[in-house]
């Protein structure tokens, strides 16, 4: 399942962006996020309003990628790749059905952090990663370890 998912919504999601956001510090980050924060499962949050495997909410996650400015140009540019309009209601609308999209909007997400990705292996690095940018509300640190590992699988044998 990782490995598709890898395949079918992450590497076409880097290609929408530039080559220094590619990486296997990024696949890393992006599959361990995506099974924290939905198993890849749920592309529509059980009992809440987030979307998409990376489990965005219009007025935090959507709206912050679309208005900071290291990210606001290449949202847009997003947005036009993937024939959505770039406001918050209609990318919110588009990542429970789009799973490129929501791949490069949880990028986007973690390019607003100031601090570099943590090298692949770096789990402690990475959960304080997840927890700045994505700031859940009920952080589960002991499923970490064990998501991280998965997703180290594929980045190493992809």
């Amino acid at each position: 399942m990782l490995q598709q998912i890898h395949a079918s919504a992450i590497a076409p999601a880097l290609k929408l962006l530039p080559l220094k956001m590619s990486g296997h510090r990024s696949e890393q980050m992006l599959l361990v996020i995506g099974l924290q924060e939905s198993r890849f499962e749920y592309r529509r949050q059980i009992g809440g309003p987030a979307r998409g495997f990376w489990q965005f909410e219009r007025n935090g996650g959507v709206r912050g990628v679309l208005e900071h400015p290291s990210t606001k140009a290449l949202a847009e540019s997003v947005c036009l790749a993937r024939n959505v309009e770039a406001t918050a209601d209609s990318v919110y609308g588009a990542l429970e059905h789009d799973d490129v999209l929501a791949s490069a909007f949880a990028r986007l997400l973690l390019w607003t952090d100031p601090q570099p990705l943590p090298a692949v292996g770096e789990v402690a690095r990475a959960w304080d990663l997840y927890l700045r940018t994505w700031r859940p509300g009920k952080p589960h640190r002991k499923t970490w370890d064990a998501l991280y590992a998965q997703a180290m699988e594929v980045v190493t044998c992809a």
